[in-house]
């Protein structure tokens, strides 16, 4: 029962690198935002591989020489993932590998196919046998059973019956193929360290191994990196990007550069639009930390109200509170927010949240600034109401359990417990981001879980499709 929304997986690559599996690890560590369930890496010399899977941090699975001196070679993949399509289980650990009539192979995938289940089928149908229930899964499996001659027509065989959102990097022999679905939904990026070419799901990646950006994939782009250099391919059909534009929100660390835009400028300018909107008589803007902090700083540079640091985050709490006991379940929201008593102290309190999902831990922090002696406190938060789940690589709640989905912006105010509640209004989020209000006719971004307006085809929802076999537990 989470109160928000959890991010999707993130993927690295590098080819030509001495230290590839150091370079790997840092790239996820600086990934990890991404993903917490689980960390993996594969590396390739010539004919072997070597891989390393666990469940948990990349701090705590690749922290030892031993570990990463075992992962030889001078091309590897990895990933961190949040689970969104399999359960959460180590054997849906990514990158998944087999070994195929042309060699070995392994794949790691960032975002959710929405005609997974209906593949899987077919393919079990047909003889296939799974091993996960993972939606990456069925992607080995079309490449395994497609009639096309070369690998990277098969690939593209494959990759032409998915649907739904994915950045893909595959790694094979002496190469790395980079892919990303035709409408760009989730972010990957390419760089240059000396020789050796990098790729990954943020530009932030890049900055801890100190490889220099060069490019994003573009949206339907397969590239091929080998010792030939640089290949770019344009194989699938050209369609209007979709990228998510809750990547700009809060899914993507403030830090990266993604589609061109410094994710930390998109959250100020969030910010700064929503001050426009919604005027309101305060002493001073708290943001809910970290998330919120960018999007405070621009509503308290618009609005002339001063920016205080009015609840403290613990940075330390880590996965002993993922699921606490009963006996500290009580202390709810303090495990990790703390109320500044001096800031809040007999102050009307404008509070900056980057999104408002089930509502639960809102109403938690509310009576917290209350509890510490705020005399009004009013809510806004930095993106539009979320009505609608994602299908395209986010765990969000049915919508059942969307409060916004079933409760006016005055009733949810009334559960949450602050004077007023407010949210960026769909076409101020597009000015803060691109400039300009929402075109209706053919949206700029994937915006569903705030329109209920699905961009690519829910094809598994729409033909009520499941799995023949669920087996994990």
């Amino acid at each position: 029962m989470f109160d928000e929304l959890h991010e999707e997986c993130g993927v690295f690559a590098i080819y030509n690198s001495a230290d590839a599996a150091v370079n790997t690890a840092l790239g996820l560590h600086a990934l990890q935002h991404r993903g917490q369930e689980s960390a993996g890496i594969v590396t390739m010399s010539g004919e072997c591989f070597s891989a390393h899977f666990a469940e948990g941090l990349v701090s705590d699975n690749f922290n030892s020489s031993d570990i990463v001196k075992k992962l030889e070679g001078n091309l590897a993949i990895g990933h961190v993932r949040y689970s969104t399509a399999g359960k959460k289980t180590a054997r849906n650990c990514q990158p998944i590998y087999a070994q195929l009539s042309f060699g070995f192979l392994a794949i790691a995938h960032n975002g959710n196919l929405t005609n997974a289940n209906t593949l899987r089928n077919r393919l079990i149908k047909h003889g296939a046998i799974f091993q996960s229930t993972m939606d990456t899964e069925v992607i080995i499996h079309l490449i395994a059973l497609s009639q096309k001659p070369t690998l990277h027509e098969k690939i593209i065989d494959a990759v032409s019956q998915i649907e739904g959102a994915f950045s893909l990097v595959i790694i094979h022999k002496d190469e790395i193929i980079a892919i990303r679905d035709p409408n760009g939904v989730r972010p990957l990026s390419i760089a240059k360290l000396g020789d050796a070419i990098a790729v990954a799901s943020e530009t932030c990646a890049f900055d801890i191994i100190g490889a220099k950006f060069m490019r994003d994939v573009e949206h339907g782009e397969m590239v091929i990196i080998n010792k030939d250099g640089i290949k770019s391919l344009q194989p699938f059909e050209a369609k209007p990007s979709k990228f998510c534009i809750f990547e700009y929100v809060y899914f993507a660390r403030p830090d990266s550069t993604i589609e061109g835009k410094n994710v930390y400028a998109m959250r100020k300018n969030i910010g700064i639009e929503l001050a426009k909107e919604i005027q309101i008589d305060a002493d001073v803007v708290v943001p809910v930390p970290d998330s919120g902090v960018p999007a405070a700083i621009g509503y308290a540079a618009q609005s002339k109200i001063p920016f205080e640091l009015g609840i403290i985050r613990n940075h330390y709490v880590g996965r002993t509170f993922i699921e606490p006991t009963d006996k500290i379940r009580h202390f709810g929201v303090k495990l990790k927010h703390n109320a500044n008593l001096e800031v809040v102290q007999g102050k009307r309190v404008v509070l900056v949240d980057d999104s408002l999902v089930r509502g639960t831990t809102s109403k938690k922090i509310v009576q917290m600034i209350r509890d510490a002696g705020a005399k009004e406190v009013y809510m806004l938060i930095a993106s539009p109401p979320t009505i609608a789940p994602c299908f395209y690589g986010v765990d969000t709640p049915d919508k059942k359990d969307l409060v916004a989905a079933n409760y006016t912006t005055e009733e949810i105010a009334k559960m949450i417990g602050v004077d007023k509640l407010g949210y960026i209004s769909i076409d101020g989020l597009y000015r803060a981001i691109e400039g300009t209000k929402r075109d209706e006719a053919n949206p700029q971004y994937c915006d569903a879980c705030f329109t209920d307006k699905y961009p690519i085809r829910l094809s598994d929802k729409e033909g009520g499709s499941v799995p023949l076999f669920d087996f994990m537990k």
